[in-house]
């Protein structure tokens, strides 16, 4: 059974190993995460999770709150949203359907809180499997946007269309 956990500085040097894997560099080439750093916060607009498997690390979810977010990477932006970035850790861990069971997990927790409606991605426009995942799931294309040096698809699911889509509910 796979559950999400807080990241904290003990997954250091597996997120820094997870790093260094091609199809994460892939999904995510510019960013510099810097873990040793971030891993020793807690800021109250982020979540930073490590999904297991009977203990074993398999992914990485965080979750924000794009209003209050320190960056201000997603812009301006109202209440009422959160933003997810979620990758597996090892190659050989794609495709088993993991990611869905993250994700699935990811966005009860973004939903559980009433005041937000809208989950937000940002896949590099690039990553066609990501995109076609985060299609299957529910998520439907907002815009293009460029963020920082990339150039994305931003797509959105609210709450009703996750309710409607998730096979438990």
């Amino acid at each position: 059974m796979i559950h999400l956990r807080t990241a904290t500085i003990d997954d250091l040097v597996t997120l820094e190993e997870w790093d260094k894997q091609q199809h994460v560099i892939d999904c995510d080439p510019d960013d510099d995460w810097n873990w040793d750093y971030e891993l020793r916060r807690f800021p109250a607009w982020r979540e930073q999770l490590i999904a297991e498997s009977d203990g074993r690390p398999l992914g990485f979810v965080q979750i924000i709150n794009p209003a209050q977010e320190e960056s201000q990477y997603w812009g301006e932006i109202s209440e009422g949203y959160r933003a997810i970035d979620i990758w597996i850790g090892k190659e050989h861990d794609l495709n088993k359907g993991y990611g869905a069971v993250m994700m699935k997990l990811a966005l009860e927790r973004c939903f559980a809180v009433p005041e937000v409606n809208t989950v937000l991605i940002d896949p590099l426009a690039s990553n066609i499997r990501a995109i076609k995942f985060y299609e299957r799931i529910g998520f439907v294309f907002i815009e293009d946007r460029r963020l920082g040096e990339s150039d994305c698809k931003i797509y959105g699911i609210n709450r009703n269309k996750f309710i409607e889509t998730d096979p438990d509910n």
